[in-house]
């Protein structure tokens, strides 16, 4: 049979029409199509070699070879596949699969105007080949020994084909490339385009006749094969890392989805070194070719450390980037995966302590990050978190399941105070009734660990509290009130002394406080500050002022705080008989109080007036 040209459908006109001129923001991945494609076709051959005892060239190496030709401005692509037939020419290269559909058309065209990448989507793979080619030229055998034939178009509207004795078993596909798209036939380009799409197909991939793809796709195999070697040599490549990974998890599963993912923890957090945000690390593929490098989309922001593949086999081969935002099967593939590596995270936490106490400290804060930002993961997350408490070693980070299990009888909350290290807390008055009752209180060293764990609220049924909180439940309640204890040993005011004092010290502080109360929980310190919002701590409230400050924006406006003093401390007493013999230095010392207690609390104070205040106090001392 002679040439014959045929004219492409009105449909796969448009089609080539929106593929030439609407989509050229993504033009590399027309090699990585066509490698997608001679995948595919080696993959049917492999499949079909398996029940034939002999079959056509059955000596060829199932491979894939490019070739390119700077001077011609070629490139070519050749697998020794299952080939095609010349109705298989004709029908799979002249029609699309949606040809007729008038939706599926005003749909790709819709999409095109919004300069999405459509490729593969739409089932358009080969026809991507004309975003860089003046011409294709597609020279194909069928392994079922017909004879060979020839496909070629411009794609401008027909396509011819003819006879071409002689050919093996394969395809061949031939891009006469445009003159914008010369580039396309020097090898570095071609060679970085493998590497990032194609590195882990299945057949060589022989450029010039060198092999390009040569790193297994070891996530495919079963993780009792593999020795620590090759994970740590693969781990350098994917993640591009010096160093060994701190975990890895390599897991498979078929359902909801079929999934093979392989994850990386880096040995080192780079964001802590001042490098910037890091960008995702873990790239989407499906049966071994990427879909998506450095996927947004694949786990939670808060997890972009991770470095490592995820492979499923049932998402789209070539999704684009946007619909990849709103595809349900990733929606449930992220969640799955995300799942699967904070259960793994708490496994090895519970394996070897130590090692998890390595990796919360370098990596903790992303976690921090996932409680404050995605409540869907919050009760695995709060498995993983980790701090110091009062009956910690110092230095020593415990879980919140580790201070279940010290809880007193009847204790219903789990309490947490804030401060800018441990002795601090300790010197400070905040933890006084928790150390004389001998209750645990977690320390909270970092100023966003109390965002996280309000955002918790609670763990396995325990209410989590701060323990600046005006409303604390934890009070002396073992000894009677100021208000009728008379009869105590120790020196404390009466009754009436103290409502003299508070009243008067609310005046004095008015523009500082909103009520001045006597404690229930104060064992030696003379006052503290409390807070009469049950939400937010005093640390949160100095993270968000040192924020709106960093941002331009005005402070919250000093809310007013409470303010309990301690009726049996010296201080105090000595304080209501100087309010007596000279009001206007009692007040001077009232203020100096006020000051002392809101620096414990990690708040703020005019420093130039408080050193003024000191050198008038200090002075009447020592006359």
């Amino acid at each position: 049979m002679d040439t014959v040209t045929y004219e492409f459908k009105a449909e796969t006109r448009k089609l080539l029409d929106i593929v030439i001129n609407s989509l050229y923001t993504e033009r590399d991945v027309f090699v990585r199509e066509l490698i997608s494609n001679a995948t595919d076709a080696l993959e049917k051959f492999r499949y079909e070699s398996l029940t034939r005892e002999e079959v056509f060239d059955g000596h060829l190496p199932l491979e894939i070879t490019i070739e390119l030709d700077d001077k011609a401005k070629t490139l070519t692509i050749t697998d020794t596949g299952v080939g095609m037939t010349r109705e298989e020419l004709e029908h799979n290269l002249g029609t699309i699969a949606h040809s007729g559909s008038g939706a599926f058309l005003a749909e790709l065209v819709e999409a095109a105007k919004k300069d999405v990448n459509l490729i593969g989507q739409f089932g358009v793979g080969f026809y991507s080949a004309f975003m860089a080619g003046k011409t294709v030229r597609v020279q194909t055998r069928s392994w079922d020994k017909s004879e060979g034939h020839e496909w070629l178009s411009d794609g401008a509207g027909a396509f011819t084909i003819s006879p071409m004795p002689g050919l093996r078993r394969g395809t061949k596909i031939i891009v006469e490339l445009k003159e914008d798209a010369a580039e396309y036939a020097e090898k570095w380009k071609i060679n970085s385009i493998i590497k990032q799409y194609s590195a882990f197909v299945t057949f060589p991939i022989k450029l010039d006749g060198e092999t390009v793809n040569t790193v297994q796709a070891i996530w495919t195999k079963n993780k009792n094969d593999l020795k620590d070697e090759e994970y740590v040599e693969f781990y350098k490549f994917i993640g591009n890392a010096a160093s060994e990974p701190m975990y890895r998890l390599h897991f498979s599963a078929d359902a909801p989805l079929a999934i093979n993912a392989l994850l990386f923890v880096p040995g080192e957090n780079f964001e802590v070194f001042g490098f910037g945000k890091t960008e995702p690390g873990v790239n989407l593929y499906c049966q071994r070719i990427l879909i998506d490098q450095h996927s947004k989309n694949i786990l939670p922001e808060w997890l972009r450390f991770l470095k490592g593949v995820v492979d499923s086999e049932d998402l789209p081969l070539n999704i684009s980037r946007q619909a990849l935002q709103d595809n349900a099967l990733l929606a449930k593939l992220r969640k799955v995966i995300t799942k699967r590596f904070l259960k793994h995270l708490d496994e090895e936490a519970q394996r070897d302590p130590d090692q998890y106490r390595k990796f919360w400290s370098a990596f903790g804060i992303f976690l921090k990050e996932g409680v404050t930002s995605d409540y869907e993961y919050q009760k695995e997350l709060g498995k993983l978190l980790r701090f110091e408490s009062s009956k910690s070693a110092d230095g020593e980070a415990i879980s919140l399941a580790d201070y279940l299990l010290r809880l007193q009888p009847d204790q219903e909350e789990i309490y947490y105070i804030n401060g800018p290290s441990r002795a601090a807390i300790e010197a400070g008055p905040y933890v006084e009734m928790f150390r004389k009752k001998g209750i645990e209180i977690i320390y909270t060293l970092e100023p966003i660990d109390d965002f996280v764990l309000s955002h918790l609220a609670e763990y396995e049924g325990k209410k989590l509290v701060s323990a600046d909180r005006a409303d604390l439940a934890i009070t002396d309640k073992d000894e009677p009130a100021a208000e009728t204890d008379a009869a105590a040993e120790e020196p404390r005011l009466d009754k009436e002394t103290v409502a003299t004092l508070t009243a008067w010290l609310g005046k004095v502080l008015e523009k500082s406080v909103a009520e001045v109360v006597v404690s229930r929980r104060l064992v030696d310190a003379p006052a503290m500050i409390v807070n009469p919002d049950g939400y937010m701590t005093s640390s949160m409230e100095r993270i968000l002022a040192a924020s709106r400050k960093e941002h331009g924006m005005p402070g919250l406006g000093g809310s007013k705080k409470k303010m309990e003093i301690n009726p049996k401390n010296p201080l105090i007493i000595r304080l209501a008989e100087l309010q007596r013999d000279d009001e206007e230095f009692a007040a001077e010392v009232a203020r100096q109080i006020h000051d002392n207690a809101m620096i414990q609390a990690g708040l703020s104070v005019d420093p130039l007036e408080m050193v003024e205040r000191n050198y008038k106090i200090l002075n009447r001392v020592v006359q």
